[in-house]
Order: C-alpha cells, then sequence, then structure tokens
C-alpha cells in the first residue's frame, strides 16, 4: 500500500521499499489528513528516493518536510506548543523555500521584520528555533550540507521586578480569592505560573509537606522536588474538597487563565505599575536573598538550571555578603596594628 492510516496517528503515512544502502523500508507520516495532499508527499518522496538510488542525486528536502519532522521527534518538550506557534508564524517567509534556498538574508529579514513587532529576546527564540532546525537537517538528517551563519540580537540582562511584603499585602487585597491563592501560592514556592495552573493532587503529600514537578512538566526538563513551607501549606489546605484532580480551581473548573481583567484591575487598585504573573516568582527569590538564603539552596528551590540564572537577584540584598566581608576585619586589624607599630 503507497499510503496508510495508523491508529495512534491522525495522519496519513507512507512505506517505501528501501534504496541502496538502507536494510529495512522507510516508513515516515506524511504529516496531514488529507488523503490527497499524503499521496502528493508520497509521490514526491518515491521520485526522490528514485533519483538518490538510481541517479545518485541527493533528494532535496524542503522546510515544510523540516518543520513537521521537528515537531514529531521533539513532542516531548515542555515547549513543544510554542514551537508549533512559532513555525506557524514563519510560515509564510520558509513554507514555500527548500532548505538549501534558505540563506542569511532571507533570515535576516526575518529577524528584523519579526523584531519590529516583538522584543529582542522574542525574536530570538525564533531565530534560534529555525538554526536549531537547520542544524538537525545538516547533522543529524543529512539533508543538507551546510547551516547559513547569522547573529541573534543581543539581549539585555533579565529583567527583575518584585514586590515588597506590603505592596504584595495590598495586592492580595484587591485580589479575586482563587487569583489571590494562586498568588501566595507563587510566592510561596517559586513554581512558574503553568506549574501552579497545572497542578494536581496526584502531586501533593501534605503530610510531608511535599509536592513534586514531573521532568515533562519542568521547564528545565527534570524533576522538580518543591519543600512546603507553612504559607504553601495554608493555601493547600484551603482548597482539600474543591476538585478530586485539580488544586487551583474556578466555579468547579481548572483555571486555565490567570493574566485575566481581574488580575489588572487588582494591580490597578492596588496601585502596582510593570507587574506580571511571572514576576511573583521574581518576588519568591528576592525574598528569600533578602532573608539570606544562599545561591546553591535558592537555585534547588526555584528549580533553575544553573547558579548563575540565580545570580541576577545578588543585587538585592547586598548586606547578606556583609558576614563574609567582616571576616577580613580580625586579619586586617593585625596587620595595620603590625604596619603602625613598624612606623613608629
Amino acid at each position: 500500500m503507497p499510503i496508510y492510516r495508523r491508529k495512534d496517528s491522525p495522519y496519513w503515512w507512507v512505506k517505501l521499499p528501501p534504496i541502496r544502502g538502507e536494510s529495512k523500508p522507510l516508513q515516515q507520516s506524511t504529516g496531514t489528513a488529507n488523503r490527497r495532499e499524503a499521496q502528493e508527499v508520497h509521490d514526491r518522496l518515491a521520485h526522490d528516493r528514485w533519483e538518490q538510488s538510481r541517479l545518485g542525486v541527493r533528494p532535496r528536502h524542503d522546510w515544510q518536510e523540516a518543520a513537521e519532522r521537528w515537531i514529531l521527534e521533539t513532542k516531548h518538550k515542555a515547549t513543544h506548543g510554542d514551537d508549533i506557534a512559532k513555525l506557524r508564524w514563519l510560515h509564510p517567509y520558509l513554507g514555500d523555500k527548500q532548505l538549501d534556498e534558505i540563506d542569511r538574508t532571507l533570515i535576516d529579514r526575518i529577524k528584523f521584520d519579526r523584531e519590529k513587532i516583538a522584543a529582542a529576546g522574542t525574536t530570538n527564540r525564533y531565530l534560534a528555533l529555525i538554526r536549531a532546525i537547520l542544524r538537525r537537517a545538516c547533522h543529524e538528517w543529512e539533508w543538507i550540507d551546510r547551516v547559513p551563519k547569522f547573529k541573534l540580537f543581543k539581549e539585555a540582562e533579565g529583567r527583575v521586578r518584585s514586590l515588597t511584603p506590603d505592596e504584595f499585602n495590598r495586592l492580595l487585597r484587591e485580589l479575586p480569592a482563587h487569583l489571590a491563592d494562586m498568588a501566595v501560592f507563587s510566592v510561596a514556592t517559586g513554581l512558574r505560573q503553568g506549574n501552579v495552573k497545572g497542578l494536581e493532587w496526584k502531586q501533593v503529600d501534605l503530610e510531608r509537606s511535599h509536592a513534586w514537578i514531573p521532568g515533562s512538566k519542568h521547564k528545565n526538563g527534570k524533576p522538580h522536588a518543591v519543600p512546603l513551607n507553612e504559607m504553601a501549606l495554608g493555601v493547600l489546605r484551603k482548597q482539600l474538597g474543591k476538585h478530586p484532580t485539580w488544586v487551583f480551581t474556578f466555579q468547579g473548573k481548572p483555571i486555565t487563565q490567570v493574566n485575566t481583567k481581574a488580575w489588572t484591575a487588582a494591580l490597578r487598585r492596588a496601585g502596582i505599575e510593570d507587574f506580571r504573573w511571572h514576576d511573583l516568582r521574581h518576588t519568591f527569590a528576592t525574598w528569600h536573598r533578602q532573608a539570606g538564603t544562599p545561591t546553591h539552596e535558592l537555585q534547588r528551590l526555584g528549580g533553575w538550571k544553573t547558579g548563575a540564572m540565580v545570580e541576577r537577584y545578588a543585587h538585592v540584598a547586598p548586606e547578606a555578603l556583609q558576614g563574609a566581608a567582616a571576616r577580613l576585619d580580625a586579619l586586617a586589624s593585625y596587620a595595620m596594628a603590625t604596619h603602625q607599630e613598624k612606623g613608629t
């Protein structure tokens, strides 16, 4: 059969006999549920393989093929949905291009067009996705011989915006109860928005004061243990009995959005400007540094991949290093006293 369906996929699949240098038939998704389009993919692939086998011609591959294969091979990534959205935006630029037609001129056009509507950091995420797909096409799939060189925008240091305890209390007074509980839990644990919204009771052990985020749902790809302090435990106890599966709910349903009109209105009434939900994580880190939590402990508490990502909070509590700096006082006093004796 030239094309066929599989129970585990919504798309048509192709199966082609092996060609020279291959030990088994080629089986792959066409990336489409439309039978006519799938047949076109099959015919093009069969023709390319015939040229490769009989004429020694290396088959050409287009961006659409590469994007579809990338989606299939990276479906385990936490950012899988984000990649799909980015590829959708990139399609008008790259959708009809062969991979060997994608050069620096085209990528620069994408770079500067995107930068007109988004920040440099956001634009860089699109460019990084293009680079990652082209590198895999070159080094793993062997579809192209080289990857065009291009530069990303230089990014400013990460934004750090946090609330003082007084500001946070003002915000809590203005938030509806379900958002206030989630905000307190976010500051208590440092968990990202998606992990708070998607928290399930099976991830929580109240007796051991412990929660965990599986690697498949954590940004750095590794399981994250979350020790629960009394602030976090108090919030969790309030949620008991509201839903059998989800920890945080509203009117009996899991919460899918926190950046709502209610959130914006509460910020305005509390007199707080330039503050996003993600900044609750910055507040968690800032308060910990001000309380003297060392870098290596904060890194583990917040689930950061590297210590360098935590060091950006060092400036908020320079007094935490005062004790370390004072360790030289005794030696310095002795040295100065000796120096003065020699001078007399």
